[in-house]
């Protein structure tokens, strides 16, 4: 496989998961102090990459749980913030200016902040009251999401079998090698037939809205300098469904939750205008060891592995590296 390394990516897989008892021993002594809020700051991709754990959150419990763009609640701030506000942080260098502003702000107002990286001896990981490390530049961060999330809505009664989810994660390294071998022809079947195509129309819906924005703006438009555009499926036929024409490369993100209707109809439409349908869609792999019920909440994850290959194969075609940039963290803004 392409810029691959497998013995690297399933390493980095298990020093996630290796996060479960840390994980569960601090949300259960979180649990017995009290805790009426939960806020999941990210900045840019990490900010996406909490929806999906805000999704979960709003569907089965009334404990309040939002997403926050770290820069924006600093200087708008949050009425619950306060001393029973669970704060929960992820960067993978652990060096995210916004972030380490939105952590010494909720430590400012009492929360108890959390930080998910790689780097023990980095900013987030020194400022923050609880770090729990993997990896260095172990990416994504749902295991780890998945796990908090999981383990709160769990002692709250709101989330039953997550003791059997937790345990069916142990397959990860393995189904997600297997994801990202399965992959391949595609993702590279996908680059060389859009290695000229300059703009993309991405669609996505309930747990995988988060990664639909992530793809869009941090790999495509950020990494490959290409336009996007991005909508969510509940959203398509109110605005964006305007710009399809018979050849515009449209995107389709397909999960396994609740909101698969959605995107189906927002897919059938595309495909009666544009000639350039593409889904990516989980069903298509076979997660062994992961039980039905389960298998849509592991969408984001198994779309992250799926994409990675059709972002190395972009990078191959189209001769332009994922690491140039021309503005971030080259220029001062």
């Amino acid at each position: 496989m392409l810029k691959f390394n497998e013995a690297e990516f399933v390493s980095q897989t298990k020093s996630l998961l290796a996060l479960r008892p840390q994980i569960e021993k601090l949300v259960d002594r979180l649990a017995d102090e009290g805790y009426d809020h939960v806020l999941l700051v990210g900045a840019g991709g990490t900010y996406a990459q909490m929806w999906p754990y805000e999704h979960l959150a709003r569907r089965t419990s009334v404990l309040p749980v939002r997403a926050a763009v770290a820069a924006e609640l600093v200087v708008s701030g949050d009425a619950r913030l306060g001393e029973r506000t669970i704060a929960v942080f992820t960067s993978v260098s652990g060096t995210t200016d916004d972030t380490l502003r939105a952590i010494d702000y909720c430590k400012s107002r009492g929360a108890h902040t959390i930080g998910f990286t790689g780097y023990p001896d980095s900013l987030v990981a020194q400022s923050v009251d609880t770090a729990l490390i993997s990896e260095p530049k172990a990416w994504p961060f749902d295991v780890q999401l998945l796990l908090f999330m999981g383990r709160l809505l769990s002692r709250r009664g709101e989330f039953e079998g997550y003791d059997r989810l937790a345990d069916e994660l142990g397959v990860l390294p393995r189904v997600l090698v297997d994801v990202a071998r399965q992959a391949e022809p595609v993702a590279s079947d996908f680059a060389e037939t859009h290695k000229d195509t300059d703009y993309h129309f991405l669609i996505g819906g309930g747990n995988l809205w988060g990664f639909t924005y992530l793809y869009s703006m941090c790999i495509l438009e950020e990494m490959q300098w290409l336009r996007t555009t991005r909508v969510h499926s509940a959203e398509f036929f109110h605005g964006s469904l305007e710009l399809l024409e018979e050849n515009t490369s449209v995107i389709v993100f397909q999960g396994e939750d609740e909101t698969r209707a959605l995107t189906d109809r927002a897919e059938a439409f595309a495909k009666r205008v544009s000639k350039d349908v593409t889904v990516f869609d989980t069903r298509d792999y076979p997660l062994e060891g992961i039980s039905p019920e389960f298998r849509g909440l592991l969408a984001p994850l198994v779309l992250d592995t799926v994409m990675d290959r059709v972002s190395k194969h972009l990078e191959r075609v189209r001769d332009h590296s994922l690491d140039l940039r021309r503005y971030y963290r080259v220029m001062d803004y």
